[in-house]
């Protein structure tokens, strides 16, 4: 049988370390399991804990001096870790130990991570309240937005989940702030993941560890793994790219026309150089990672073909909705573009500068 190791952070966690423990005993019975204490407490939680290992052999601990980071801690707990399967879980009671089973047992059914929900259908975030909530909304958006691997997550946010020892072996983790299974989502070599709902209590005691600049960490904390994942790195450089484009068109398109030559041989010549800037700087930037198997000609035909598919998305869509769905021409437009681009940028992806292998990993509500 595979050993649940069961790492639990603490900061000031005196009045709930027992109660867990307790919740733990009656939820895990007839598993093989561990619990380890990750503390970074000001006040006496080290010595409830110590007194917890005393009592029970299944509690293993380790008390920081000087450090705090949620993040750290659970990377801390990995390393002590027995088992090959590891589980995080809040010290506060706000993660239901009952859940636990359940998660195990689709990691013995074949998942590789196993994602405790709040947002799922038979979930339930009530354990958050007012401007805490709005937060919580915002940073999931915020990193939908930006991680591919994490749109189809549904609460990349949660601090509950397991997963199995090897999704992270080998693994560079350096997460910053409070949250680090987003960063597991982007980087871990899995291929199953699993989200199950369960309900997000109320605090037991004490007080939230949310602050202002648990928020900032999170926001840099996107943004690097923005950086250090090539897949979405190359979609934000391939907007960026297709940004600098449009002010080359634009501004080429103002000269020309000033210089009294035809609007649509204005609108050839400036989209046909902005075409041609768009490909250089993508092969050089964007894409400067992927093996040139073709002769640049042939790539060059491709981006071509491409942009005119995405040139068609474009117009489909504007007509659509302009014409038979009244919607603002600007409006309308903007949308066609939005479109056009990811069209274009999922072909290129695929196509123009293809990759061997790169297989999504298979998500799966439970």
């Amino acid at each position: 049988m595979n050993v649940l190791s069961i790492v639990v952070p603490t900061y000031n966690e005196n009045q709930t370390v027992r109660l867990l423990i307790d919740q733990l005993e009656v939820a895990l019975r007839g598993l093989s399991y561990e619990v380890i204490f990750v503390d970074d407490s000001s006040d006496n939680t080290p010595e409830v804990i110590a007194q917890l290992c005393a009592d029970h052999p299944r509690v293993r601990c380790i008390h920081r001096e000087g450090q705090r980071g949620l993040a750290t801690a659970v990377l801390e707990g990995f390393r002590m870790a027995r088992g090959s399967v590891l589980a995080v879980m809040d010290a506060d009671l706000q993660h239901p130990p009952e859940v636990l089973p359940r998660m195990y047992r689709e990691i013995e059914q074949g998942a590789d991570v196993v994602i405790a929900s709040r947002h799922l259908p038979g979930g339930d975030d009530g354990g958050l309240h007012g401007v805490r909530r709005v937060i919580s909304r915002t940073a999931r958006m915020i990193g939908k937005a930006a991680l591919h691997r994490v749109r189809s997550v549904s609460d990349p946010m949660s601090g509950f989940f397991m997963i199995r020892r090897q999704v992270i072996d080998g693994v560079h983790l350096n997460p910053v702030g409070w949250k680090i299974l987003m960063e597991i989502v982007v980087k871990g070599r899995y291929s199953h993941l699993v989200e199950i709902p369960y309900a997000f209590r109320p605090r037991a005691a004490n007080e939230s560890k949310m602050s202002p600049a648990e928020i900032i960490h999170y926001l840099h904390h996107v943004a690097r793994l923005v950086v250090q994942s090539p897949e979405d790195r190359r979609f934000w450089l391939f907007a960026l790219v297709g940004i600098s484009g449009v002010a080359v068109n634009t501004l080429l398109f103002a000269h020309l026309t000033k210089w009294n030559i035809f609007p649509e041989t204005a609108a050839f010549v400036s989209g046909s150089l902005a075409m041609i800037w768009n490909f250089a700087w993508n092969c050089g930037l964007t894409w400067r990672d992927a093996p040139q198997s073709d002769p640049l000609a042939v790539t060059f035909a491709k981006f071509a073909a491409v942009a005119l598919i995405g040139i068609a998305v474009n117009l489909v869509v504007l007509s659509v909705l302009f014409r038979l769905l009244d919607v603002p021409k600007q409006w309308a437009n903007l949308t066609g573009i939005i479109g056009g681009a990811l069209v274009n940028y999922r072909l290129n992806d695929r196509w123009t500068w293809r990759r061997v292998g790169d297989k999504r990993p298979r998500m799966r509500v439970s």
